[in-house]
């Protein structure tokens, strides 16, 4: 069987993997400690899901064994149970094959550590070693060594798999957009280090989704008759709705395009990661067996940084515009990924000497991706630069002590604005094996600010003096289930909302229907979100990758059709939302393009604020 994987993915078709185990079972089995305890509690849902894959169309299934190494399973108290979980879990994919009569190869999944304070090489060996055994005994027929960020962690498991098994192995690790790991090794680094070890394929599963394990194999590089190449992605980015993690729906021709480029760049086994389902493997399955070609080139740049987005007071300018109906333009920037906000405190000072905008929003770990603190470089752009600001704080990375902390030290240097943002949840940014730690979500964060208004903190304990802060929430006038967003809003409201900021739009008839919903009128300031689209990729990255964000059909075709004038048609809808928001909502904010922040001001109107002349603020 080993000889077959081997000579399969040097000179037979491209091999289709199976998709998200993990994030299915525990969506289907509930209250599972971790994924892999249901390969004891729920034996029939694990052959189901491995079923389901198979007759799906993949030609290789992974057993349920991400997570199942001791150290891990020891933080769920499971550790006594480590040989019957990776044990069954080789049995249950075994009898998934007998039952639907196909010769499916059976990966043996073995992930990271996930360790926390240290470990030493030689344990970290034999954790590694002592789980492809059992895996190798109970029948797997090759090693599935996935999702590592650690190169030296991945070069580890591949020496201790190798010290106990011949069987093959395909090393995969995670990357994000510029096709680096957490770690910051590229792509090309991670290939070259590889080549040194007797691998049946290297490449990248896991990670910012399926651009970015395009991007990952590009990277790689191939050569005839060189090394195969693996591509097993996200679905996309996820979000979180009703404490779970959901991801995106991809269209199929999504995938099927996904697949044809990833053949394109070498890749001979083809999956997907979390967020993939049974549909998406069929697609895959569909561009494999009809050879695919992919339908327009693909163009490795800089790096789209995808963000959900939203924003947020005695008075501030802010609230005194929303209250006096004066039309409020904002610029969202992104926060410094290193220890220097000098260049972001510049971009902040062009704005505010440009005169076209009123403030600007910053995000907090927009994506799950760390960045500097949102309430610190808000403190340092109001003190230096001079311009108020709105920024973003999620409970996702903080407990109700720590947020409330934060919020006081905000405020005694100046901070009054807030938005408060549930956050995307950790699995699918910079630490996918740490856990959020949510105590509240934004409607709770809403409550807690109202209270620090009124003088006293979460728990209703009275604090030294009130805050004055202008608390602001996200709404999405696209997301899947409208009633249940409008349900949401009400409670925003009810929990102290001043204002609100929307998701991006592409087309303000779903803000329309959404404000019908409320009654025709919003009891609330809404400002729009807006987004120069500049290609094609980035419209159909965002629609079908971005949890939230819809491009409508309409404006893929016109960026399609527009070739290389797509950023002009693109900058033409942007100009047409711009406008008709202004008609009918109290503003806009608009996101800078990345890598660029100061180009957003190009994408205002010239001299929109006039300044008073005898404050200097925004008349």
């Amino acid at each position: 069987m080993a000889h077959r994987l081997v000579e399969r993915l040097r000179n037979g078709p491209a091999i289709v993997a199976d998709g998200g185990m993990g994030m299915l079972i525990s969506s289907a089995v509930p209250r599972l400690r971790c994924p892999e305890e249901a390969n004891l509690r729920a034996p029939d849902a694990v052959v189901s899901l491995h079923v389901s894959f198979i007759r799906a169309g993949a030609d290789l299934i992974e057993t349920n064994t991400f997570g199942a190494n001791r150290l891990k399973l020891a933080a769920h108290f499971l550790e006594d149970d480590f040989a019957r979980i990776n044990s069954a879990a080789v049995k249950l994919a075994r009898d998934a094959r007998e039952v639907c009569g196909r010769d499916v190869f059976i990966g043996g999944s073995i992930g990271p550590l996930g360790e926390i304070g240290e470990v030493t090489d030689e344990r970290r060996r034999e954790l590694f070693a002592e789980q492809a055994s059992i895996l190798e005994g109970r029948g797997a027929d090759l090693f599935m060594v996935e999702t590592f960020y650690d190169l030296d962690e991945l070069v580890a498991a591949i020496e201790a798999v190798q010290s106990v098994s011949s069987l093959p192995i395909v090393a995969m690790l995670t990357f994000d957009e510029d096709a680096e790991t957490l770690a910051g090794v590229s792509a090309r680094e991670a290939a070259i280090r590889l080549a040194g070890y007797d691998l049946a394929a290297i490449g990248a599963n896991h990670g910012a989704g399926l651009l970015a394990a395009l991007a990952a194999l590009e990277s790689m590089g191939h050569e005839e008759g060189g090394r195969p190449l693996a591509a097993l992605p996200n679905i996309g980015l996820a979000s979180l709705s009703g404490g779970r993690v959901i991801y995106p729906h991809a269209s199929p021709e999504y995938f099927e395009e996904f697949a044809a480029h990833a053949r394109a760049l070498g890749a001979r086994l083809i999956g997907g990661c979390c967020g993939t389902t049974p549909v998406e493997i069929a697609a895959i399955r569909s561009a494999v067996e009809h050879e695919r070609k992919p339908a327009a080139a693909l163009v490795f740049g800089e790096r789209e940084l995808v963000v959900p987005t939203l924003t947020e007071p005695t008075e501030t300018e802010l609230e005194r515009l929303l209250r006096e109906g004066e039309w409020v333009i904002s610029v969202q920037l992104d926060p410094p990924l290193g220890g220097s906000h000098a260049g972001l405190l510049e971009v902040a000072r062009t704005i505010k000497e440009s005169g076209r905008a009123h403030v600007v929003d910053i995000n907090d770990n927009a994506t799950a991706r760390v960045g500097m603190s949102s309430m610190m470089t808000a403190a340092a752009i109001e003190r230096i630069a001079g311009i108020e600001t709105i920024p973003h704080l999620t409970p996702r990375d903080t407990t109700i002590m720590g947020l409330e902390s934060l919020l006081l030290g905000a405020h005694a240097e100046g901070v009054r604005n807030i938005l408060a943002v549930t956050g995307d949840p950790p699995e699918v940014g910079d630490y996918p094996g740490s856990g959020g730690v949510y105590e509240v979500d934004s409607i709770g964060l809403t409550q807690m600010i109202t209270r620090l208004n009124q003088g006293e903190d979460y728990n209703g304990r009275a604090i030294d003096a009130p805050t004055t802060f202008f608390v602001g929430v996200a709404v999405n006038p696209t997301a899947d289930d409208l009633g249940v967003e409008v349900e949401r809003f009400h409670q925003k409201l009810e929990a102290g909302a001043k204002f609100a900021m929307t998701q991006i739009v592409f087309d303000l008839s779903y803000l329309d229907a959404f404000v019908e919903r409320l009654g025709g009128t919003s009891p609330i300031p809404l400002l729009v979100g807006l987004w120069h689209l500049k290609s094609h990729q980035l419209a159909l990255r965002l629609h079908n990758e971005v949890p939230g964000i819809v491009v409508p059909e309409p404006v893929q075709e016109a960026l399609r059709d527009a070739g290389p004038r797509a950023p002009e048609v693109g900058l033409q809808l942007y100009h047409e939302l711009f406008t008709e928001a202004r008609e009918r909502y109290a503003g806009v904010y608009v996101v800078a393009p990345f890598r660029q922040p100061a180009a957003a001001v190009d994408l205002l109107p010239a001299r929109a604020i006039v300044p008073s002349e005898t404050t200097g603020r925004p008349a």
